[in-house]
């Protein structure tokens, strides 16, 4: 049987399996009384610990820790210059999630989460009144992204993260998190500039145009100029500096 966000539960006969968090085996009554100091101190090192329980009895314990992303620091930092909050929303144990965020320097942590819950949790900082970007790649991830206010997709996920992602990252760099905003904040900037302008012409040539002032040549000429100076315009964006 599997518990979404908790493990694995099963039987041979009539031996009950276990494979999951601490949470998992607690719950079922199965003591951590001998091993409790050395799983503390595996979640402390930012390891998240895998029990193994046999009929009713613990018998392993596996630590497994995510690698930190040799970026990610830089990526929070940087988001935090720009006045960005940073979260961190995992189904992992509290004491591994505060250890992680405090190698990156992440600003809150929402620990323990289920997945099904992700997407809750997003919701609830939406109705504080935040607006939300939230980036992840797994299937678990997939309601939150559709959830946000931005949903950026790794590249290198899940097809349903993909899917459920407004932006989609090729290469799961975190700093590449940082230049998909700088370079959105870049078109949209040119996108104005450029309806500024294509009014602009439009306000001052067409009166001339009604009152036969405007030589229709040079009202096709003043056209052209509007038109390539859009192009020119967006083309700028390629040589615009993300940061």
């Amino acid at each position: 049987m599997n518990l979404a966000g908790k493990g694995v539960r099963g039987k041979i006969g009539n031996i009950t399996l276990m494979v999951g968090s601490v949470r998992l085996l607690l719950e079922y009554g199965i003591s951590f009384a001998t091993h409790m100091e050395q799983v503390e101190s595996l979640e402390t090192d930012a390891k998240t610990v895998i029990s193994v329980a046999y009929d009713g009895e613990l018998v392993g314990i596996i630590a497994v820790a995510d690698t930190v992303k040799v970026d990610a620091r830089a990526a929070a930092e940087r988001l935090r210059v720009q006045g960005v909050e940073t979260v961190m929303i995992t189904g992992d144990n509290r004491k591994t999630a505060e250890a992680i965020a405090k190698q990156i320097g992440i600003d809150r942590v929402f620990a323990e989460v289920l997945p099904q819950d992700k997407a809750e949790q997003v919701r609830a900082l939406q109705q504080q009144g935040q607006r939300v970007a939230f980036v992840g790649d797994g299937i678990n991830d997939a309601p939150a992204l559709a959830q946000a206010d931005l949903g950026i997709a790794i590249g290198t996920g899940t097809d349903i993260a993909i899917e459920a992602g407004n932006i989609v990252l090729v290469k799961g760099h975190p700093l590449k998190v940082i230049e998909a905003l700088a370079l959105s904040r870049l078109t949209f900037k040119t996108i104005k500039q450029n309806l500024f302008w294509a009014f602009f012409y439009n306000v001052a040539a067409i009166p001339l145009a009604a009152l036969g002032l405007l030589n229709p040549m040079v009202a096709a000429g003043a056209m052209a100029v509007s038109s390539l100076s859009v192009v020119g315009n967006s083309l700028r964006i390629r040589r615009g500096k993300l940061s």
